[in-house]
């Protein structure tokens, strides 16, 4: 789901991801911009897959952050092991209802309030392979640089004329 599309209707909601989704990626991404952290919603991966939300820090390491918001979303979600060919450091992110405990000990794992995070459990960091970098770096500056354009057109109506 891109941020913004030159089309009129809702751009933020695609039908897939739910309100409680929304809050949960709301904290999270405010949590990574005030740890000057890049980040992309809804980003295809190479694999097929779609990671929830990919970040990128000023030394170029990639994370990814699952989000789950209930007991039963992680449990029937078994897709996230394919993000870690995708990234160096996996996180989950979840709000306070859900018990901590489900999530894999060697996962890191934020919880967010919708208004901010906090990385309850850090992440392991094991780097990728420098292909794999330089793909995903490429893939999450093409992405940046389609959903920017499209802004520019939802914003100026009258340059897609």
């Amino acid at each position: 789901m891109p941020l913004v599309s030159p089309f009129p209707n809702a751009p933020l909601v695609d039908g897939r991801q739910s309100d409680r989704a929304m809050m949960v990626r709301r904290g999270v991404q405010r949590l990574m911009i005030a740890h000057r952290v890049s980040l992309l919603p809804e980003m295809p991966l190479q694999s097929g897959r779609r990671a929830d939300l990919v970040c990128m820090s000023d030394k170029g390491e990639i994370s990814i952050v699952e989000i789950k918001t209930s007991i039963e979303d992680f449990r029937v979600d078994r897709k996230w092991p394919d993000y870690l060919q995708h990234c160096d450091r996996l996180f989950f992110a979840t709000h306070p209802g859900v018990p901590a405990d489900i999530f894999p000990d060697d996962q890191g794992l934020i919880v967010s309030d919708g208004y901010t995070a906090e990385i309850l459990r850090e992440a392991p960091v094991e780097k990728m392979s420098a292909a794999t970098r330089k793909a995903m770096t490429l893939r999450f500056a093409r992405l940046s640089a389609d959903r920017l354009l499209q802004a520019e057109w939802a914003a100026n109506p009258f340059m897609t004329d």
